[in-house]
């Protein structure tokens, strides 16, 4: 045991004392531990994060599934809520519905905030209690119940200062005086995001609500209970109430089912985390090749030392210790390093990871992260040092010897050397190839025009207080006067009112009921009102027909403007003087002349393909549409003149209070950075992923420029005796560069062939990041290849100017 020792530590002090093979080693494994570890705790922060609730396991939500058998993002309505009724192995069942914003005015300045309705079992299902007060009664929660209200944990310590006296004041919600019974614990907006205040869902006995936007099922299943059998039985329980409505025959009905609330949440996460855990993997996979070529490497420069003593008796373990010895130094080194980047890597992307991913947590690299790292530097490293002693034990070999001399390459290690570099290559390619397609994307989408002009705007949304503003009338007396008077402030040239911006951040989905066709016959489109000048001011082209004016409104003939791509979709191109007929079930609707046809826009945002969109003038939205927009969103106003938008804000406050004192306002936004934020999450994305393309190129071109110039300096007599016999400079040259290029060139071919392979997967993630499916582009291949045939000739100049520099007689005096 005292003469391993000994051997260890001479290794080490060895290294010590010459560290630069240590800390090139030890920095090429921290790379890639630093990309994996990070992705890991990333991974640990989010998707193997518990929620903040009691027993979060047992916490499941319930509603229509998709085709991939998860939920869908529709959730479940009022009226299949009801259907559900007692499921068995169910300890708690709530109803939630979520993202609507409600104008609060209590102590402080009248605000507009987050708002969800829950029934009072939601609470009971989440396991929570609140931290002050009480849930909602039974006699609160129904149809025409007392106005109460619980409010979130941040609203109290925003606007009551953690008040623990506020339980019994009262606080205005749309104009209408609500008691404060609760106060929420942070948990709740955690999980469920953002809610200053939240209300009863005071549902009906039997609801006809079929509408599925914003609202999930939460269920607290008993102990021992699976998800799998609360989903059969809700299953079974929504194919009674198809029964019951007269649904048979060869209609399709919708499949329900559970699923875990984690799962359900951070289904979007998933995939991405998965395709950075994917790209962490290759990085690391091409960090340990190169390490393994690095101690080849190092090992072959000690085939005279080892030859000599092997030949003196020492054992083959014996002659193992040294190599291993370094491998657990490197190991360690690369260990330490690679959690320093990992550190810093997590702190720089705190900001950029969306909240929901975190549970509202922090970033942070945990116990389980430091072990992975070690035992994934102690393992590669020694693995590394393993493998090249194993391919370097023939050094003893007479015929070994004969071929490398003391130089100490041969030419089988220096074919498993090539080899490797190959392997590093493909592997590179792998990564730069689904690098490239997000770039490229991106490149498009930023080049795409937008259909409409963004700069020098500022917008803001604004919810009409129900008691000030009861009914559409009023709605719109209020955005006239408003657009008149936001129209005089310094440097506003002009002003408008719609219910949706051309990209949105807000209600960008289809309007799927109650929109015809002269023919009759149903279709799906956007559908936005809009005030008389709102093509003029984001300078949307209208190709046909005219533009709103002031004179379309309520009682006068209707009117609609369709997009160029609706017109050509459902007219033939033929829209103006056709009609659409617009409404909403058991409501009187609008049939509308189509006077103009104006050029698409992306709502969605570049990323996403364009929709169709109707355009009605606001003055002549149909009551009950207004009215179900009302609810779920606000209306926005939207200012652009010159200079600065930034710098309108206080005059806009100013404004809005002038004309509509009680009334707050939110989201005071350019329209600059709500265009940025349509390609914000892919943005982030990009970043990784490129962080993972550069670390695996780099390390690929490392690898190549080692082997390169061990190579060359193994072949020093050979290009010695060349030049002696007159060949010339170039020529070498030209022999080494050739040699590393074919390994480059093979690499790429082998790691095109592996994106080909593996694009059927790639194409699934990228449907759900950039809204296409196209995972290869052989513009993005060819890129790829140029790239790395840069990286490969840089990489093979040095060594390969080096060759044509060897002095004849040094050479061939260095033979002896």
């Amino acid at each position: 045991m005292t003469i391993w020792l000994t051997e260890i530590w001479r290794a080490w002090r060895a290294s010590l004392r010459r560290p630069g093979f240590l800390l090139l080693a030890s920095g090429v494994l921290a790379l890639g531990i630093g990309a994996s570890v990070a992705v890991f705790a990333l991974i640990q922060n989010t998707l193997w994060r518990p929620l903040p609730l009691p027993q979060a396991s047992r916490v499941a939500v319930i509603g229509q599934l998709g085709d991939s058998g998860k939920l869908s993002a529709g959730g479940i309505s009022l009226h299949e809520y009801q259907y559900l009724g007692k499921l068995d192995g169910v300890a708690a069942l709530g109803l939630v519905h979520f993202g609507l914003k409600a104008n609060i005015a209590g102590d402080g300045v009248p605000t507009q905030a987050p708002a969800i309705h829950m029934d009072r079992g939601s609470l009971s299902a989440l396991g929570l209690r609140p931290v002050l007060g009480r849930n909602f009664s039974a006699a609160e929660d129904a149809p025409n119940g007392p106005k109460v209200a619980i409010i979130g944990y941040g609203l109290w310590q925003r606007a009551y200062g953690g008040d623990v006296h506020v339980i019994g004041r009262s606080v205005r919600i749309e104009g209408v005086p609500h008691t404060i019974v609760g106060v929420l614990p942070k948990a709740f907006n955690t999980v469920l995001g953002p809610g200053d205040v939240v209300l009863p869902m005071a549902l009906p006995v039997h609801s006809r609500n079929y509408g599925h936007s914003g609202t999930i099922a939460i269920a607290r299943l008993a102990p021992g209970v699976s998800i799998a059998s609360v989903s059969a039985q809700a299953d079974a329980h929504e194919r009674t109430m198809y029964r019951d409505m007269g649904m048979g025959g060869n209609w399709k009905k919708p499949r329900f089912g559970a699923e875990s609330l984690a799962a359900a949440f951070q289904q979007d996460a998933r995939p991405v985390l998965l395709l950075f855990l994917a790209c962490a993997v290759l990085v690391l996979l091409v960090a340990l090749v190169n390490l393994v070529n690095l101690m080849l490497l190092r090992a072959l420069a000690r085939n005279h030392d080892a030859a000599v003593r092997s030949a003196l008796g020492a054992p083959w373990l014996r002659l193992m210790l040294p190599a291993l010895g370094e491998g657990l130094l490197v190991g360690v080194g690369g260990a330490l390093l690679g959690m320093v980047l990992a550190t810093v890597g997590l702190a720089l992307l705190q900001g950029f990871i969306p909240s929901v991913w975190l549970w509202g947590g922090q970033l942070h690299v945990g116990m389980m992260a430091w072990l992975l790292a070690f035992v994934v530097g102690l393992l590669s490293a020694l693995l590394a040092a393993v493998s090249a002693l194993w391919r370097s034990r023939s050094i003893h070999a007479v015929s070994e010897l004969r071929e490398g001399g003391r130089s100490g390459m041969g030419v089988r290690s220096g074919r498993f050397s090539r080899a490797l570099v190959v392997v590093q290559v493909a592997m590179a390619t792998l990564v730069l190839c689904a690098a490239g397609v997000f770039a490229h994307a991106l490149y498009a989408a930023s080049q795409q025009p937008l259909g409409y002009a963004d700069s020098n705007v500022l917008t803001f949304e604004l919810t009409p207080v129900q008691t000030d503003y009861p009914d559409p009338a009023s709605v719109l007396s209020l955005s006239r006067r408003l657009v008149r008077r936001l129209r005089v402030i310094p440097g506003v040239a002009t002003s408008a009112v719609t219910t949706a911006l051309p990209t949105s951040d807000g209600m960008y989905g289809s309007y799927n009921n109650g929109m015809y066709l002269p023919d009759g016959s149903h279709f799906v489109a956007q559908l936005d009102g809009i005030g008389p000048d709102f093509f003029t001011l984001f300078d949307m082209p209208v190709h046909a027909g005219r533009n709103f004016t002031r004179d379309d409104v309520r009682g006068g003939t209707p009117v609609a403007i369709v997009s160029q791509g609706l017109a050509d979709k459902y007219y033939g191109g033929q829209a103006l003087g056709r009609t659409v007929r617009v409404g909403m079930d058991n409501h009187p609707d609008v049939l509308a002349r189509i006077v103009g046809v104006v050029g698409d826009t992306w709502q969605r945002g570049p990323l996403h393909p364009k929709q169709p969109v109707v355009y009605l003038p606001l003055a002549q939205m149909p009551e009950s549409v207004l009215a179900i927009l009302r609810e779920f969103e606000a209306l926005r106003f939207v200012v652009r003149g010159h200079g600065n938008p930034s710098d309108w804000r206080a005059d806009v406050r100013k404004a809005v209070a002038e004309v509509a004192p009680n009334q707050p306002i939110a989201e005071l936004r350019t329209m600059r950075s709500i265009v940025e934020s349509t390609t914000a999450d892919v943005r982030l994305n990009l970043r990784l992923i490129g962080i993972f393309a550069a670390l695996a190129l780099m390390l690929a071109a490392a690898g190549l420029y080692a082997v390169m110039a061990v190579a060359v300096a193994a072949r020093e007599r050979e290009f010695g005796v060349r030049l002696a016999l007159g060949a010339a400079p170039a020529r070498l040259l030209r022999l080494v560069l050739r040699g590393g290029l074919l390994q480059v060139a093979l690499g790429l071919a082998i790691g095109v062939a592996a994106t080909l392979g593996v694009s059927h997967a790639l194409s699934a993630v990228l449907m759900g990041l950039l809204g296409r499916a196209n995972a290869f582009d052989p513009a993005v291949a060819l890129g790829v290849g140029v790239v790395l045939v840069l990286a490969g000739l840089l990489a093979c100049l040095i060594p390969a100017t080096r060759a044509g520099r060897v002095q004849p007689m040094d050479a061939l005096r260095g033979e002896g």
